[in-house]
């Protein structure tokens, strides 16, 4: 989707029933939940957008996308100097008295701007809280697909650290599986040099995930990118490296993916077992925990009827 196309922030009927649809939560939700909270004033002559000088917009700290493409922000600038900006951006007024808005979505049609020569900018002003601007940021930003994976993982991270956010929140929140936000989130356990390889894109999310658990993950890396290895090689070094560090989680299916890894793993970090998992597709599979003595087994049992409560 490109930045100039519709998103369409409506405020969803309360008469409708039907499930939601789309990027989970998705931009509509998002932004029809804080609906009732703009104040009347906040709202433009046509009922919600109106023009904001360039110079009262900040861009967002905590904005998720860290990179910019010089030459697509060139091209955006050169369509709105010939078509103007035909989506507004989403701003939240600053409450230090400055009258300054904040990005919550648009940072690159602003740049754009900028680079046009434009001195004010159509924008829908809304009321939101720290956690829902980084939401309603993230959520844009990956129905666009334009964060890079370790801009999409350290976005994850934000809302688990600093707003407490579980991984299943975070995964209602986006329209993604727990697993994948689990996957995302361990790129950041990798050394810089291996995340900088991600960022440039030499390097897939993929091919990272899988030498993790690597003795060296830059020098694995390094011989993924040289000779050319596709993801399940990548994964059989991956996994040859940690048989060597006497891994706690293994997957005895050939066929089992980087999201099955991830569960073993976080299982395995969960429980304090060692952790198998032979996943066999459509077919199924086997879960198996291992443990070494009676007490770890009562510990266990422990745990799981809690759960089952």
């Amino acid at each position: 989707m490109s930045d100039e196309a519709e998103l369409a922030p409506k405020a969803a009927s309360k008469t409708d029933n039907r499930p939601a649809r789309g990027l989970g939560r998705g931009l509509s939700a998002l932004l029809g939940d804080t609906e009732t909270q703009r104040p009347t004033e906040e709202r433009g002559a046509d009922g919600g957008t109106r023009e904001i000088g360039l110079d009262l917009i900040i861009r967002n700290p905590q904005q998720p996308r860290r990179q910019f493409d010089e030459h697509d922000l060139q091209t955006l600038a050169d369509s709105i100097r010939q078509h103007g900006i035909l989506q507004p951006l989403l701003l939240r007024q600053l409450d230090d008295g400055s009258g300054r808005y904040e990005i919550v979505a648009g940072e690159r049609r602003w740049r754009a701007a900028q680079l046009a020569g434009l001195h004010v900018v159509p924008a829908l002003v809304r009321t939101f809280d720290d956690l829902a601007t980084l939401e309603v940021s993230i959520v844009e930003n990956v129905q666009r697909a334009d964060l890079n994976p370790i801009e999409e993982a350290l976005a994850f991270q934000q809302l688990a650290e600093r707003f407490g956010r579980t991984q299943q929140a975070i995964a209602d929140t986006v329209g993604k599986s727990r697993a994948h936000i689990a996957n995302m989130m361990r790129l950041l356990s990798l050394p810089e040099s291996v995340k900088d390889l991600v960022r440039s894109g030499e390097l897939s999310a993929g091919h990272a995930r899988a030498i993790i658990g690597a003795p060296d993950p830059l020098a694995a890396a390094r011989a993924i990118i040289d000779r050319g290895l596709s993801v399940r090689d990548a994964e059989k070094l991956g996994a040859k490296s940690e048989s060597t560090r006497g891994g706690t989680s293994s997957i005895r299916d050939d066929q089992g993916d980087a999201d099955s890894k991830a569960l073993a793993h976080d299982l395995s970090a969960a429980l304090g077992l060692d952790v198998s998992l032979a996943h066999k597709g459509n077919k199924g599979g086997a879960l198996t925990i291992h443990y070494r003595s009676l007490e770890q087994l009562d510990d266990l049992c422990r745990k799981l009827t809690a759960i089952a409560r």
